[in-house]
């Protein structure tokens, strides 16, 4: 059924668009009621509207923590027209209906997310007046409209232009699931915020809940036959794919965006001019430069063949030598985040090669080490629940390596490691990494058995095997790992170590005088 709205209660914390919608609501005779900052925009345009304290007869009080909490606000918002016990309650204490409550909440989300803030300041960005309103108006969606997002403005003026100054069912039913939805986003992040800060036993909390806004529908899945879609979660303020601004191209696909996730956390890996080359999530390649130019043809000599449809991340603004790179060799990738893009590189990129129009260019801002927010956690899905950790942000430089083998590694050569193992964080188990020359080499990912990661990595690397060195994920169980690694031409290995037959393979290394460092740490990446 199609309700008429003559009266609709403002009050938002976002006032974007406000005043033109509400000159539009105004346009079609509707009544507004109002508060605080909302009221005194609304009336410095010069528009008609009344102060909710005037409509109850009762002052805001409490610093403005108590406005909205009176039975004239909620018994107009919640009254069922169609009961008689209802009407005849509104009657009986003056309560005139509210077929419209425009609100949006305090930016909790977004004050949390600053550097700094106190938990005092974030406590009082806690709504209760708005999610009360958002809440009533969301129950009672028969008779009343809810809106909690500027973006809906303008459908919401188009519904009442299209039906003579009513609102329609159907737009009502979507409005008040929009609403509870953002009223749990908003009540999952309060929750998250007070579980960080507030002291518990164990390392989580007992309840968790996340939610999301949709961005977008995508075409499919995984694959073809499987639906899909792209939530974004609360801003965590470090630049994610989430964020970052879609400058050209096709629509983003589900593998995309998981490329593009696991390109960045790589990248972010490094301050150094770095760029990687991912596909299904592995790095093919990736190298630092002494400039992004450098990096990129570093990062793509890793496995040449592989990087055919990739997805790559950088640690710089993309520039003319990088665009020249890709557009005169020909070379076809999926997808790029960086910083930024520079002009020129940006229009080669994207009026050059075939397929210009359709490469997704992303920029996220800058980032480096120090963007990884170590409060940000990792969800996995499994059927009946998920599972929660912390991120996986250690890495180990050369000063927390420990020389087992009886030839120690020159300075050369643990910086080489170093670098090799923060590769190795990104493969997927069981990871094999040959490096040299701050260049992947090889790589060996997500094989059943070790000594095939090795084999494999030594594969990819060629004849550039010889002299590189290796870092895996996990400890070699046996030494026929590193046995076939020095074979190939291995010249320093590191390792978490950990293995009950640790004895066996630093032997095999002492036997062929090839260091060997420990880090402690292991890396599975499942």
């Amino acid at each position: 059924m199609n309700l008429p709205v003559r009266r609709a209660l403002l009050s938002v914390s976002d006032k974007t668009n406000l005043v033109p919608f509400a000159q539009g609501l105004r346009e079609f005779g509707v009544q507004l009621l109002s508060t605080g900052g909302t009221y005194r925009q609304l009336q410095d345009a010069g528009i008609e509207v009344t102060e909710v304290s005037e409509h109850t007869g009762f002052p805001e009080m409490m610093d403005g923590r108590v406005k909205t909490l009176h039975p004239k606000i909620h018994g107009g918002i919640l009254a069922r027209r169609d009961l008689d016990t209802h009407v005849q309650a509104m009657e009986q204490h003056d309560i005139a209906p509210i077929d419209l409550v425009v609100v949006n909440l305090y930016p909790f989300e977004a004050t949390v997310a600053k550097p700094g803030v106190t938990r005092a300041e974030a406590i009082e960005q806690i709504d209760i007046g708005g999610p009360s309103m958002v809440r009533s108006a969301a129950k009672n969606h028969d008779a009343v409209g809810i809106v909690t997002a500027a973006e809906d403005y303008d459908a919401v003026l188009a519904d009442m232009k299209a039906h003579q100054g009513a609102l329609s069912q159907n737009l009502r039913e979507t409005l008040a699931m929009k609403a509870f939805a953002r009223t749990a986003r908003y009540d999952a992040a309060i929750h998250r915020y007070l579980a960080s800060v507030t002291e518990s036993e164990g390392d989580f909390p007992d309840q968790f809940g996340m939610t999301g806004q949709k961005v977008m529908e995508l075409r499919y899945g995984e694959n073809p036959h499987q639906k899909a879609a792209f939530y974004h979660t609360p801003d965590t303020g470090e630049p994610s794919v989430g964020t970052a601004e879609v400058l050209n191209g096709k629509a983003l696909s589900y593998n995309n965006l998981v490329d593009l996730d696991a390109a960045l956390a790589l990248a972010k890996e490094f301050a150094e001019p770095f760029c990687c080359v991912i596909k299904h999530t592995n790095p093919c390649g990736a190298a630092i430069g002494k400039d992004l130019g450098d990096a990129i043809e570093k990062a793509w000599s890793g496995d040449p063949v592989s990087a055919f449809g990739s997805v790559l991340a950088m640690t710089r603004p993309v520039d003319m030598a990088v665009a020249k790179f890709l557009v005169e060799g020909k070379r076809f990738v999926e997808a790029i985040i960086a910083p930024s893009f520079d002009a020129d590189a940006f229009e080669l990129l994207t009026t050059g090669p075939k397929w210009g129009k359709n490469v997704r260019l992303l920029a996220c801002g800058a980032f480096g080490p120090d963007a990884r927010l170590a409060a940000d956690v990792e969800v996995k899905k499994i059927t009946g629940g998920f599972l929660l950790q912390d991120r996986d942000l250690a890495s180990e430089d050369a000063a927390a390596m420990k020389t087992v083998t009886q030839t120690a590694p020159s300075a050369d050569q643990l910086d080489e490691l170093a670098f090799a193992q923060r590769i190795a964080k990104h493969v997927k188990s069981n990871a094999i990494v040959l490096t040299g020359d701050r260049t992947v080499y090889g790589v060996g990912a997500g094989q059943m058995s070790r000594v095939d990661s090795v084999r494999m990595a030594v594969l990819k690397a060629g004849d550039r095997a010889q002299g590189s060195v290796l870092a895996s994920d996990a400890f070699f169980p046996f030494p026929d790992g590193v046995e076939t690694a020095i074979a190939g031409g291995v010249v320093a290995i590191v390792e978490p170590g950990g293995s009950m037959r640790d004895d066996e393979v630093i032997a095999a290394c002492d036997a062929k005088n090839v260091p060997m460092v420990f880090t402690g740490i292991r890396h599975f990446r499942h």
